[in-house]
This record gives structure tokens, C-alpha cells and sequence, in this order.
């Protein structure tokens, strides 16, 4: 990983606490949001938090963009901390938060660009061509002169990161940009995402695990307002054994004493019975690179009395990872295409 000389984000021991309110008041136990969590964020990647709703990622951007107020812990965005020197953060960050709201929609595209240009202070020499560029790499080019009311969800979150980017940021917070998305829309805009790199460095949330394999060098899987695990997409596959797993289809829904046998015999931790309820075919996941496992397993399973259709070898996805290290206590969206 990055030294914090090279890092653009760096946070150290961040958390944030909520207190639940009662009328007008403030009482009981905080909510603990964010606990404790240290995290280097290495310039020019595609940095993604993965964790399910309520685990913490937006409230941890949300503070690492200066929107919210640390409780405890330290956080350094290019260098400048994000409670002392919030200006000089916002400088240097486009933020998209996605949603309705941040667009005036009773203007045309063209002109929120030109808007938002002119808030952040871009000279006026630079305005128009910045503006262009980016209709362009957003694709939004043919519709710049039309209300953005009339923009589609996806048309909204392209302006949206169209207007992150106006003031040239050094460093792009996206939370859950393609979020609700229809296929074609989220394709562009993950384009649009890997084109900022490693011009840019990239932080972005996403339930989406098949869009975090696709688009990230690194990952961060949040769980309870805690990092769980942080490493390549292809280092959290590891995490949860050899990167492999042996799937047995057999005819039947075999009993829990036969799969307790595959696990001793398999000497795997990870053994899944999967109900397919297909003409009563089941699926049998094991975790492991060993060649011999499907020698030892498939005489288990005829001999109980479950005919085996098919024996085949793949790659971990993410999403079981993920299932894994949480203990399959949540679940996020595998959307491959959303």
C-alpha cells in the first residue's frame, strides 16, 4: 500500500456518533455510525467501500468530504485535514451524492454547468471549454439545451458527476453513483468513472459487487462501522481460501449428515448446499484448489444415494467473499449490469 506521502486520503482512528433525539432533545446512548476506522486511500486508483445499508460508507465519506463532523479520529484529504482546513478539502474534491436534489431543473444542462463553474470560482476563459468537455465525456452533449426535469435518472447522475468534475478536482467522491440505474445507463457511467484515472483519484461506495471487481484497484469491505477487510478484488477472493470453488450438481436435496461428511472429508470450512428446485437438482459448493477434493466427495454422494450430474471448477466472486467475511449476515446486490 501507499505511504501517507503518496496517499490522497488518509484517516486515522475516524469515527462519528449519533444521538438519537427525542422531541427536541438529544438523549440516550449514541449510535455508534463509523467506529474507529484507519484507512490510506493511494493516488490515481479507483478506491471502493463495499458494505451493506447502514454499515457506515456514506457517513464515512460524508466526513472525509467535509459534510460531517468527526467525533473522533483524524482525517486528510491532498494533505489538508477535513475539520481544520475545510476549504482547502473542498477545493480539491468533487462530490456526488446522486439524487434529485443539486440540479436546478428548470434550466438546461449547459447552464447548471456554466452555474456551478462560476460558484467555484473557474475563470471565465476556461468555462466554456471545461463545460463542453465534459458534456461530452458524459455523452450529454446532443441534450445540453433541454430542462434537466426532463433528464432521465441516469441523464441526472451523468450531469451530476459532469458538475463534480467542473473545478477540476485532484480527487472524485462518488457514494453509490449507479444506484437504480437501468443496465445501459450504468455502463456509461462506469466508462465515464474508469476514464477519471490515473488522471484523478476515485472513492466510491457501491452495493454493486460486480461493479467493484470491475472498476477498482483496491476495496474496503465495512461492516458495523468497522473495516473488515481491505485488500485487492482479487486479494478479498483469497481472503476466503484458494481463490477456487468445486461445484457438485447432484440429483436431490442431500441430508445434513451426508454434507457433514463432505466437510470432513473435504477438509473445507466452506461447503454450501444450495438448492437449485430444479427437477430436484442441488448444488454443492466447496471452497478449495485441491484436485483431490472431488475424488474424495463424489463417492460420499453416490453412496448416500445422490447420482452426480456435474462436476466444475470456478473463481470465488466477490459476492461470496463478501457473504463470507460478513458470515453471510447481509446481503448486497451481485448487479452485474446495474
Amino acid at each position: 500500500m501507499s505511504s501517507t506521502a503518496e496517499a490522497a486520503i488518509v484517516a486515522s482512528g475516524l469515527r462519528r456518533e449519533f444521538y438519537p433525539r427525542h422531541r427536541f432533545f438529544r438523549a440516550g446512548e449514541p449510535i455508534v455510525a463509523v467506529d474507529s476506522i484507519d484507512l490510506m486511500v493511494g493516488k490515481g486508483m479507483v478506491f471502493g467501500m463495499l458494505g451493506p445499508n447502514g454499515a457506515g460508507k456514506t457517513t464515512t465519506i460524508k466526513m472525509i468530504s467535509t459534510l460531517l463532523v468527526p467525533t473522533a479520529g483524524r482525517a486528510t484529504v491532498a494533505g489538508y485535514d477535513v475539520s481544520r482546513a475545510e476549504q482547502e478539502v473542498r477545493k480539491r474534491i468533487g462530490v456526488l451524492l446522486g439524487g434529485d436534489r443539486g440540479l436546478y431543473g428548470k434550466i438546461p444542462a449547459v447552464d447548471n454547468l456554466r452555474f456551478f463553474a462560476a460558484l467555484y470560482g473557474v475563470p471565465a476563459d476556461l468555462t466554456e471549454e471545461r463545460v463542453q468537455r465534459l458534456l461530452d465525456m458524459t455523452g450529454l452533449t446532443g441534450r445540453q439545451q433541454e430542462r434537466v426535469e426532463g433528464f432521465s435518472r441516469g441523464m441526472k447522475q451523468r450531469l451530476h458527476l459532469a458538475k463534480a468534475l467542473i473545478h477540476d478536482p485532484e480527487i472524485v467522491i462518488l457514494d453509490e453513483p449507479t444506484i437504480g440505474l437501468d443496465p445501459d445507463a450504468a455502463v456509461q457511467l462506469r466508462a465515464v468513472v474508469r476514464s477519471l484515472v490515473p488522471e484523478k483519484t476515485v472513492l466510491l461506495t457501491t452495493h454493486y459487487l460486480a461493479e467493484a471487481d470491475e472498476l477498482c484497484d483496491r476495496i474496503a469491505i465495512i461492516d458495523q462501522g468497522r473495516i473488515i477487510a481491505e485488500d485487492t478484488p482479487a486479494g478479498i477472493k483469497r481472503l476466503v481460501g484458494s481463490g477456487s470453488v468445486l461445484d457438485i450438481l447432484v440429483r436431490g436435496h442431500p441430508r445434513e449428515t451426508t454434507v457433514d461428511a463432505i466437510r470432513l472429508s473435504s477438509h473445507s470450512d466452506s461447503v454450501s448446499l444450495v438448492p437449485l428446485d430444479r427437477d430436484g437438482v442441488s448444488r454443492i459448493e466447496i471452497a478449495g484448489d485441491c484436485a483431490w477434493i472431488s475424488e474424495r466427495v463424489v463417492p460420499i454422494l453416490i453412496a448416500d444415494g445422490y447420482p452426480v450430474l456435474e462436476v466444475r471448477r470456478r473463481e470465488v466472486s466477490l459476492e461470496e467473499a463478501f457473504l463470507t467475511l460478513t458470515n453471510g449476515a447481509h446481503r448486497v446486490s451481485a448487479g452485474a449490469s446495474t
